[in-house]
């Protein structure tokens, strides 16, 4: 399957198969970053409240001088706004500097007490999925698409067994040790599109020294993190987000190119110890609803 310069949402809109992720990015880089990824032809930016950068986004966005309506940009819910959504909504875009975001995703099924120190039981996500239905029918203008961020085959089933709205992305981690093909497939068979995070499986990632990456890198003469970002977006239905603040790799990740059939079956079968970067343990839920990457 080549690599396409988008994938087509449930809404009909069309979603950049490449973009710009701003998760770790540091404070007074994330600005600079997006300003230069839009200037070089990105046409994706995501980024998220808890990442406590949407105004230096929005700051990366006014200084490009791109216009607003030629990329794509997402944010999502934080964990401790599960009960205020639309106040949430209009916090996001005013700190984005922008009228409309193409995407909210909720970023995690996991409501928390307001100092983000552990889980609010007496919230559920299924409820805060229906009020983001309600704001995204009642707010055309503010919201083009809503979706969920690391949500699990379990818990994306119970979302689709109770709303009439399906979400139009899923973002998750996925690389090749961490795969979630059952998600993934799921996923497909509902329209959903995934968008990959962490295509790497973290920062000095052992997947960059896998020979089988380093072959593949020789064979289409390009730097290892390129097959992994490409094997993304490769797939049917996903799309990637690459993550960089240094102008030279920002332009490299650009570089996405088509695998062959035999090379993804290869990178999705490299053999090493399964791992997550971001596991739902860290929020206090526990694996609750989560399986191990397949």
């Amino acid at each position: 399957m080549p690599a396409t310069k988008s994938v087509k949402l449930n809404t009909g809109a069309e979603m950049p198969t490449l973009g710009l992720g701003t998760w770790k990015s540091g404070t007074g880089e994330v600005a600079h970053a997006v300003e230069f990824a839009l200037k070089n032809g990105y046409k994706h930016i995501d980024t998220a409240t808890a990442y406590e950068n949407e105004a230096e986004v929005g700051q990366g966005i006014k200084a490009s001088g791109v216009p607003r309506e030629s990329f794509f940009l997402t944010t999502k819910l934080n964990n401790n706004d599960h009960l205020r959504v639309e106040e949430a909504l209009d916090s996001s875009l005013k700190a984005l500097g922008t009228e409309y975001l193409d995407l909210w995703l909720m970023h995690w099924p996991a409501p928390m007490v307001q100092d983000l120190s552990g889980p609010d039981r007496s919230i559920d996500w299924l409820d805060t999925w229906k009020k983001m239905v309600e704001v995204y029918k009642a707010n055309p203008g503010k919201l083009k698409a809503i979706g969920v961020s690391n949500f699990c085959v379990d818990w994306l089933k119970r979302l689709l067994d109770n709303s009439d709205v399906v979400p139009a992305v899923n973002q998750i981690e996925l690389h090749p040790s961490c795969t979630q093909e059952e998600l993934v497939e799921l996923c497909r068979q509902k329209g959903i599109v995934v968008t990959a995070y962490s295509p790497l499986g973290s920062n000095d990632s052992p997947l960059l020294s896998s020979e089988i990456v380093k072959k593949i890198a020789e064979k289409h003469n390009v730097h290892p993190a390129t097959v992994l970002i490409s094997l993304q977006a490769n797939k049917p239905g996903v799309n990637v987000l690459s993550k960089s603040v240094t102008n030279s790799r920002i332009i490299s990740n650009l570089n996405v190119i088509d695998l062959t059939d035999e090379e993804i079956k290869e990178l999705q079968g490299i053999k090493t110890n399964h791992f997550r970067v971001c596991h739902p343990n860290w929020t206090g839920w526990g694996s609750l609803g989560f399986s191990d990457c397949e």
